[in-house]
């Protein structure tokens, strides 16, 4: 089967919500990565023969088929063409799957694949309460056939992630230093330059705004639970952010004809649905089976990205897993970073790949929880 290449891979500043990115249209956010892309490979943009972009909650500027706007914002020709991907969470990794499965299919030799997503403007969940004056309020009610097989329960993430350190009897302590160490872990990041290479500045923002270097324990332990004798609170979860990110997958062919030099092929690709009401745990059996697919053990791989939506999801894939915390989100994650939903995916799969290069690792593995229960895993291979 051919391969595919990452050939190269960038990312905006992930803005805090109300930050940097505020008055930012998002095609425009969108488009940044896209024509930093073209200028750098120094390639005909025509030769692009699809933009696959992920994002969630797709109403006003972000409707209409965003991955098509942030094209022609960027001023790709107008045959470029352009399709945006709900995987929720995993929509930009997703995005990633698809480009690559057209490179190797031989349908496509040349793909950008990421996403943008602006929280600030539109919240997560947005589309749900878009169809309220229509008579719907959420994606189940009403449904004879979710009904008759899931009742009416709670479809909530954060419900899900109670649940999850209640039964695998993660502490609150416990989540709280999972975050602090993320935030200590980005923030060196930021101060030792780890992100440089991989970020393009725009609207006058150069750093990730979402690392507190003043939060400490004392101060996660005085905010509120978010339900009455709970674990969870704001300080354990990922944070409401503005980014966008993208990759340029190419063929082998692409590689000869437009001497672009290969960063990372493609080693594997998955999506594995599981239980979508307590539907953060998809990354675990996921994970499971890819390493079983691939033949790899846990210690053959150098690093891991798991997405921290919440703490207590990466804590239990670390335990079901066995992986090392020290190779896993070693620059931190959506805790201190933050999570852009829609671009989140590709802005992980953007990280792992700069930190293989800056270590010298060859295999980075990288999984996220989804809506509906559901999880993507890709594993890449560092070239050079």
């Amino acid at each position: 089967m051919p391969e595919a290449y990452i050939v190269d891979a960038v990312r905006t500043p992930i803005g805090r919500r109300r930050g940097g990115f505020s008055d930012t249209h998002p095609a425009d956010l969108g488009a940044h990565v896209i024509r930093t892309l073209v200028e750098r490979g120094d390639f005909d943009p025509a030769a692009i023969e699809d933009v696959v972009y992920g994002c969630l909650d797709a109403i006003g500027s972000q409707a209409g088929d965003i991955a098509r706007t942030c094209a022609l914002a960027a001023g790709l020709p107008e045959s470029v063409p352009g399709v945006t991907i709900d995987r929720q969470c995993g929509s930009s990794q997703q995005a990633v799957h698809f480009a690559a499965q057209a490179v190797m299919s031989g349908t496509s030799d040349l793909v950008l694949a990421g996403g943008v997503q602006k929280m600030t403007q539109f919240p997560i969940l947005s589309s749900f309460t878009a169809g309220e004056p229509f008579g719907a309020t959420d994606p189940w009610t009403g449904s004879k056939g979710w009904e008759a097989r899931y009742g009416n329960q709670e479809i909530s993430q954060f419900n899900s992630a109670e649940t999850i350190a209640r039964e695998w009897d993660f502490s609150r302590e416990d989540l709280e230093r999972f975050a602090l160490e993320s935030h200590r872990r980005a923030i060196q990041a930021r101060e030792e330059g780890r992100f440089a290479a991989e970020i393009t500045p725009f609207e006058d923002v150069k750093h990730d705004e979402g690392p507190r270097a003043d939060t400490t324990l004392e101060k996660m332990a005085e905010l509120k639970t978010l339900v009455p004798g709970g674990r969870l609170t704001a300080a354990v979860s990922s944070q409401i952010s503005d980014a966008s990110a993208a990759l340029l997958i190419a063929s082998e062919e692409a590689v000869k004809q437009h001497g672009f030099k290969p960063r990372a092929r493609i080693h594997h690709l998955s999506v594995l649905g599981s239980d979508p009401v307590n539907l953060l745990t998809a990354p675990l059996p996921a994970t499971r089976r890819a390493l079983e697919k691939t033949g790899l053990g846990v210690d053959d791989i150098d690093l891991f990205e798991v997405n921290e939506a919440f703490a207590s999801v990466v804590l239990a894939w670390q335990k079901h897993i066995g992986a090392d915390p020290a190779k896993v989100n070693v620059n931190g994650g959506a805790i201190a970073l933050g999570h852009p939903l829609g671009a989140s995916g590709a802005r992980i799969m953007i990280t792992l790949l700069h930190e293989l290069e800056r270590t010298g690792g060859r295999y980075g593995l990288q999984t996220m929880c989804e809506g509906g229960g559901q999880a993507n895993v890709t594993i890449i291979e560092r070239l050079g």
